[in-house]
C-alpha cells in the first residue's frame, strides 16, 4: 500500500507534500514524544500524532518515514506545512481521534513498527 492508498481508504486530508504520496507504507507509529519516533518508529511508518510544530517534519526526514498524520482534526501550523512541501513529506489530517484512526489503519493491514 501506498500513501495515496491510505489517504483514499481511510478519508485522510492531504495538506502538505503531495509529492510523497506515491511513497511505500511499510508500517505505522503512533506517538507525541519526538524521541520515541526516533527511537521507535522505522522508515516508511507513517506516524499517527497530535503535533503541528515544525520539528515534526524534521523528525519524519530523519527517520525516512512515508507521511505523518495528524488526528483530531488539528492543521499543520503554516511553516510546518511549508517545509513539508518543500521536503515532499506527506502531511495528513483525520477528522478522527487518534485510538479510533489507529484502530481503523490497523484494520486495513498497517501494521505496529516492530
Amino acid at each position: 500500500m501506498n500513501v495515496s492508498d491510505l489517504v483514499q481508504r481511510a478519508e485522510l486530508a492531504v495538506k502538505a507534500g503531495a509529492g510523497g504520496l506515491d511513497a511505500e507504507v511499510t508500517g505505522g507509529y503512533a506517538s507525541d514524544l519526538l524521541s520515541a519516533v526516533m527511537a521507535n518508529a522505522v522508515e516508511g511508518n507513517v506516524w499517527v500524532t497530535w503535533h503541528a510544530h515544525p520539528n515534526i517534519v524534521a523528525v519524519a526526514l530523519l527517520v525516512k518515514l512515508s507521511a505523518i498524520i495528524l488526528v483530531a482534526g488539528r492543521q499543520p501550523e503554516d511553516e510546518t506545512a511549508e517545509k513539508a512541501e518543500q521536503e515532499g513529506v506527506p502531511i495528513l489530517v483525520s477528522s478522527l481521534p487518534a485510538f479510533e484512526l489507529v484502530g481503523r489503519l490497523h484494520a486495513m493491514g498497517v501494521a505496529g513498527a516492530t
